[in-house]
């Protein structure tokens, strides 16, 4: 397919003015300058004269599908809250791809979400990113798995300290995960051996261990749920002692260590921004939280976390912490490029770029501006 005329925001080069995009099997096969093109034989064009071409939003951390719309606990797979260590579990086995969330959220601009459990455990289990299109949950992957999710702060205290169950403290939180990570650590370390020695056996196989040696390997990142500072650099204290590829997920006080955080080129997730201060970790929420991280060299994604907010406002979250001081350069990347980049797929999403998926959107209107929603959005090449 070739779509002409139109204004594109690739967002990691410069915008092309008047530029077309030509896709093939699913991905962008080329893009540049109107006076570029050399139009192939019999290709289906459309022109978009007067229109933004733009990628496709990301929602880097949510748990649509998970926590069904409109359903009580028979829908909610959110928590597998019986025990605090549960790396093994995959949000993947509990997705409902039919619930009506995705729809939502693809006709809003999404097209690409990263599902992740919730946050009871300290150790909560394997995230996977998947397209907001499809039927059957296998077909609509892109990574799985993408992260293993770890939770810090009030969460586990509260969902383990109602059954009188550890943990009921930071130190205790903490000192699960550093358990885990350390029991992972000799068992990849003896996995290793017995492959180079075969008088060494191997070690009993642990479905929990083996699923935190792709961590430990910086083959899968770690996401920490973090909403205070010192829950913040917890995490980073967790990830140095481990060698850990991290993100923080939320950071909703990431303004108050924003230097200390660019100092350590940090990726952050935010959100939810369109939210209440419903509980003490969020006394400090703030929409400047985004840009005050952002002007810091902070990599900044924006989240709806959802079923905390509605899946089809992503792009209003980006257009409030654009309201609320940050760039609307870095507003528009926090949902796209640096989306991609908070969770390891800027080789395969976030731009307009020769060789990315064919995931973008068509608007008519800014993409920023409160109410306004696509007026085309296309996955892997194809009209939605």
């Amino acid at each position: 397919m070739l779509f002409i005329n139109a204004n594109i925001l690739t967002m990691d080069t410069d915008p092309i003015e008047n530029g077309f995009v030509k896709t093939a099997g699913g991905k962008i096969s080329e893009v540049g300058p109107m006076e570029q093109l050399k139009p192939p034989k019999n290709a289906k064009t459309t022109d978009l004269s007067g229109k933004l071409l733009m990628p496709g939003f990301i929602d880097a951390h949510c748990h649509l599908g998970l926590f069904e719309e409109g359903l009580g606990v028979e829908g909610d797979d959110l928590n597998e809250d019986t025990d605090p260590v549960s790396p093994h579990i995959r949000a993947l086995d509990g997705i409902n791809p039919f619930d009506r969330g995705f729809d939502e959220a693809r006709s809003s601009g999404t097209t690409c979400v990263v599902v992740s459990p919730g946050s009871a455990n300290p150790v909560a289990g394997q995230i996977c990113a998947l397209k907001t299109t499809g039927r059957w949950i296998d077909k609509m992957l892109v990574a799985q798995p993408l992260a293993i999710k770890f939770a810090l702060g009030e969460n586990p205290k509260m969902v383990y300290g109602n059954k009188a169950q550890t943990p009921v403290t930071r130190m205790a939180t903490v000192a699960i995960i550093r358990e885990q990570l350390h029991k992972a650590q000799r068992y990849l370390e003896q996995s290793l051996r017995a492959a180079e020695d075969p008088e060494i056996d191997k070690p009993d196989f642990d479905a929990r261990l083996e699923a935190l040696v792709p961590v430990l390997k910086r083959e899968t990142r770690a996401h920490f749920h973090a909403h205070k500072t010192y829950d913040i650099l917890s995490a980073v204290r967790i990830a140095k002692e481990f060698s850990l590829d991290y993100t923080i997920i939320h950071c909703t006080e990431g303004h108050l260590i924003a230097d200390i955080l660019g100092s350590l080129n940090a990726r952050v997730i935010c959100g939810p921004l369109l939210a209440a201060r419903t509980k003490p970790e969020l006394t400090n929420l703030t929409g400047e939280s985004c840009g005050v991280m952002a002007k810091a060299g902070v990599t900044v994604a924006v989240s709806t976390d959802y079923p905390e907010m509605p899946p089809g406002l992503l792009a209003a979250s980006a257009a409030f912490a654009a309201v609320n001081g940050m760039d609307r350069f870095d507003a528009l990347s926090a949902i796209t490029i640096n989306a991609a980049r908070a969770v390891g797929l800027e080789d395969r999403l976030g731009s307009i770029t020769a060789g990315k998926d064919a995931d973008f959107l068509v608007f008519g209107d800014d993409p920023l501006k409160v109410g306004v929603k696509p007026e085309a959005v296309f996955i892997n090449g194809k009209r939605l």
